[in-house]
């Protein structure tokens, strides 16, 4: 959905769309439905989607359908709908499933560093080194999510490598180091 209303936010500051305000402004009220639903069981989720986000979503896709025909079809406004109708059945879900978020921000922002990061690694010096630099990643950006912090995670993990059982080493996970330092 976040990529649904940054069409609608360019079209509105280039062309001052009413249109285009309306859409960002229904697009608001199902944001505002997940701020009140964040940090609540998905059970909870569920039940406060169902009874508040679901009819400005369904509201918001009747909306998009009668706006398209009043509008010339090869516009960028025209475009920003039809995209935004495309997305909606995928978008769905999210009402019925708790667990679901109603966009992918958290995902983008996780593997934001590895897109910047994407021409540093030419120069990992082998295939070896730029395996290790995605273990590295892959250990920062799992701590990060699980609200750890990274350098104490790897610092803790790393002290404790050298008599752990190969076996064991799921033990050395950012979540095990945040249980230790709780």
């Amino acid at each position: 959905m976040a990529h649904v209303r940054r069409k609608f936010v360019d079209i509105f500051a280039a062309q001052g769309s009413a249109i285009a305000e309306e859409a960002i402004k229904r697009i608001a009220e199902l944001y505002a439905v997940e701020k009140e639903a964040r940090g609540k069981p998905p059970e909870d989720r569920m039940a406060l989607r169902q009874a508040d986000a679901k009819p400005i979503f369904d509201d918001l896709e009747e909306w998009l359908h009668a706006q398209l025909p009043k509008i010339s079809g090869k516009s960028p406004l025209a475009k920003a709908i039809r995209y935004a109708l495309g997305r909606m059945p995928k978008s769905r879900p999210y009402l019925k499933n708790g667990s679901l978020e109603l966009d992918n921000n958290t995902a983008e922002r996780a593997v934001k560093p590895v897109a910047i990061g994407r021409k540093n690694w030419m120069f990992a010096g082998s295939q070896g080194g730029g395996k290790a630099m995605a273990i590295a990643y892959t250990l920062i950006e799992t701590a990060k999510l699980n609200k750890v912090d990274p350098q104490a995670s790897l610092t803790w993990a790393l002290a404790q490598i050298a008599d752990h059982k190969i076996t064991r080493l799921n033990q050395l996970m950012p979540w095990r180091y945040a249980a230790t330092a709780a």
